[in-house]
């Protein structure tokens, strides 16, 4: 994340704080959703209607840990993937924003602080002696680097603040860019740097909605319209599941209880409830009985 030698932009400074956060927030509100697809096969068709909890009636969420409003946001405790396209996409995404926090907390924020400690000689003589200061060391917003040689130190390496996960580390950078005070812990975040982190947030965000399919890109389903077996086409916002639409080609004359949208039978929201049912039920037809 080292500034660029080419001439920055002229945008005010505003500008990419504003779409650093919305982008840190959009990685953080998928990021469960990402982990949940390395858990499942690639679908083959879009929706993928068998992980679309938003289609399908909340269920009670199971006390499990794993489960996906809870699951451990930490990528080394998930399970063997499924689907590498979303596991590649979770490390590079998991890796830009730890290694972001390295940097960024090696110019904004303080060093831990020493504190004169008494202690005594081998000869009982007493003696001062600066120590570190645990309270400063282990305060929770300080971003701990982790220890990558285990020779040099002679204890085991540890990941520092990595071990909370992505989730806190896009949280604390979110700090970094907003420049939220916490004592004299850091230093004013410098306008350069917030705008490589915009950069690094941007890339983070369109990695994730890429994995997930959440990015604008139209999908032809293999699948025709139950109504009138006309080609499907499912369109996509980045970053918001929910506002997915599914059209279909063939105009006013597709007999869908759906409404138009520009001479085309569309299903939004709910609708799409509809939509996958009839799908199924098309699909169970076209079987041969047992």
């Amino acid at each position: 994340m080292s500034t660029p030698t080419h001439i920055r932009g002229t945008r005010p400074a505003g500008a990419y704080i504003d779409e650093c956060v919305a982008d840190l927030r959009a990685i953080r509100e998928q990021w469960g959703d990402l982990l949940a697809a390395i858990a499942r096969r690639p679908a083959a068709v879009w929706p993928p209607l068998e992980c679309r909890e938003w289609e399908q009636p909340a269920a009670a969420e199971p006390d499990d840990a794993s489960s996906i409003g809870r699951m451990p946001l930490v990528l080394r405790e998930h399970p063997a993937p499924a689907n590498l396209t979303a596991l590649d996409a979770a490390m590079s995404v998991e890796e830009a924003l730890f290694a972001a926090c390295d940097v960024i907390a090696g110019r904004v924020q303080r060093p831990v602080r020493y504190v004169p400690a008494r202690t005594l000689t081998r000869s009982g003589q007493p003696s001062i002696r600066s120590s570190v200061d645990r309270d400063d060391r282990d305060d929770p917003a300080r971003w701990t680097l982790p220890t990558h040689s285990a020779s040099v130190t002679g204890r085991a390496a540890h990941p520092g603040s990595r071990v909370h996960g992505l989730h806190w580390a896009a949280v604390w950078l979110e700090g970094r860019a907003l420049d939220e005070r916490h004592g004299d812990l850091f230093a004013a975040t410098p306008a350069p740097v917030v705008e490589d982190l915009a950069a690094v947030a941007r890339r983070a965000r369109a990695t994730v909605e890429r994995a997930l399919g959440r990015d604008g890109r139209p999908t032809k389903l293999d699948r025709p319209c139950p109504w009138c077996g006309g080609l499907l086409t499912a369109h996509t916002r980045s970053g918001d599941p929910s506002a997915a639409a599914i059209v279909c080609a063939t105009g006013e004359a597709c007999g869908a209880p759906v409404p138009l949208d520009r001479g085309r039978r569309i299903w939004r929201g709910t609708d799409r409830v509809g939509l996958r049912l009839a799908l199924e039920a098309a699909q169970q037809r076209e079987q041969p009985a047992a």
